[in-house]
């Protein structure tokens, strides 16, 4: 699918030097039929990104690119009306892989029905994770527009990935 291609490229870039690459891959809004709408695309995600870990692995190239997926919120535990589901701010999830992460780690969970969530993770820890993941100091002070700023500060980065 589009996935697999823009995937596909996005592998590409990062081979030829590109130190940051963005997929979109838009319509997740699903108000109605959450069941039939993520029927060709939930299985478009996990073999385009199964695939683009797996290439990056064998072309030795995990180790040093750090690869995210997630939305910009969760969606509620309960199917609303129109058999879909609406904005839920109370369980996020990401998924990454690759930098100096460990294999195989979770963290935190949203229970069986997804309305709570435990070991919640601040924005501000997911940027100091993904910077130590990316082999940049979340404590140093950068020098921005004459300014000294921290990329991320008063966070730690997610101890259970290291």
């Amino acid at each position: 699918g589009r996935l697999g291609i823009n995937a596909l490229l996005a592998r590409r870039l990062v081979q030829a030097g590109c130190s940051f690459v963005e997929i979109g891959f838009g319509g997740w809004d699903m108000h109605n039929d959450v069941a039939g709408s993520c029927k060709g695309r939930v299985p478009e995600v996990d073999k385009a990104m199964g695939t683009l870990i797996m290439d990056l692995a064998e072309k030795d190239m995990l180790k040093d690119t750090l690869v995210m997926w997630c939305g910009e919120f969760g969606r509620t535990p309960d199917i609303n009306g129109g058999q879909g589901r609406d904005h839920w701010a109370n369980g996020f999830s990401v998924a990454m892989a690759g930098g100096t992460l460990g294999q195989g780690r979770v963290h935190g969970d949203t229970g069986p029905t997804g309305a709570g969530c435990n070991k919640a993770v601040t924005i501000r820890d997911l940027f100091a994770t993904i910077y130590k993941a990316c082999g940049i100091d979340y404590e140093k002070k950068y020098d921005t527009e004459g300014r000294k700023i921290k990329y991320a500060t008063n966070a730690k980065p997610v101890a259970t990935f290291f």
